[in-house]
């Protein structure tokens, strides 16, 4: 995927990709300035678009914007700031003007889903859910498996080619979901028998009929799981009212019982999230009116 060249562009890749970002914005200028008031930048934890204007002004304000993604309060609650900075001596800059700043701190906090597993399900399940809000890794052992394009993989999808998939469950974040689908069922029961096992782990499907899944649980049964962590595997994974065995129809199958897994977990949080939001508009606001106040008198 090319890199973003501004920041609305930037935006939108931030949200694609599940990458937590600040949205910079020249809120009011006094004087000489480098930029005018509404110039907008985007910066995250290892990039910067576009461009308030560079120089001391914009170092700072990135360094500043960087702070605050590491900072919970902003992060987890999409804060926002205002803050007044003088183009002086102390800043580097002999403009002689001013500007007031607001950064807008948008924390991505997509869920995670690991998809083992590249054959025809699994190449009809990616389009249909990389449109959700979810951070994908699509893994298998197969070269040849994957798109040969690298624009043909949607941006919020990582590709993982890997001799040994079961590793990869470690290193997935917490909460994670995994949807399981290779081509071997003792792969299978690997990557499920350990996923069983880990507590970053929330869900765990794997694709098959219902004597597989028997089988499956009575294995797991047999190898120490008790008898919780073996009820916790969902298998036939999928919304299982939708009829059909072709490659499209068990993907939207699957892509149902995720949508419905995602609102779940959506309406638990909203609330919260909207206070807080509503809060943080009320503070801004007020912002907004004391410095109309300052630049009037």
């Amino acid at each position: 995927m090319n890199r973003p060249q501004n920041w609305f562009d930037a935006v939108q890749h931030c949200h694609q990709t599940g990458k937590s970002y600040v949205l910079i914005t020249l809120l009011a200028t006094a004087g000489s300035t480098p930029r005018n008031t509404g110039t907008k930048m985007v910066v995250t934890s290892d990039e910067a678009f576009d461009t308030i204007g560079g120089g001391h002004l914009e170092h700072l304000v990135t360094r500043n914007a960087r702070e605050l993604l590491l900072d919970t309060h902003y992060s987890q609650n999409n804060g926002q700031k205002i803050e007044a900075m003088p183009l002086d001596s102390k800043l580097g800059q002999c403009c002689g003007g001013a500007v007031h700043v607001l950064y807008e701190v948008q924390g991505q906090h997509q869920q995670t889903l690991a998809l083992f597993g590249a054959g025809h399900v699994a190449k009809a399940l990616i389009p249909i859910i990389a449109q959700l809000p979810l951070q994908i890794k699509w893994i298998d052992n197969r070269e040849n498996m994957f798109p040969e394009h690298p624009e043909q993989i949607p941006s919020n999808v990582s590709t993982i080619l890997t001799d040994e998939p079961v590793y990869e469950l470690k290193d997935l974040s917490d909460n994670a979901w995994i949807v399981v689908m290779t081509h071997n069922h003792q792969l299978d029961f690997d990557i499920v028998h350990k996923a069983l096992t880990l507590p970053n782990i929330d869900f765990v499907g794997m694709i098959g009929s219902e004597t597989k899944a028997r089988r499956f649980k009575t294995r797991l049964a047999h190898r120490d799981l008790s008898e919780a962590q073996v009820q916790k595997l969902v298998s036939p994974v999928g919304e299982l009212s939708i009829p059909g065995k072709r490659p499209i129809e068990v993907a939207i199958s699957i892509a149902a019982q995720l949508v419905q897994m995602l609102n779940t977990k959506t309406d638990t949080s909203e609330v919260p999230e909207k206070d807080s939001a509503q809060k943080a508009q009320q503070n801004l606001w007020l912002q907004v009116k004391q410095l109309e106040k300052q630049h009037s008198s």
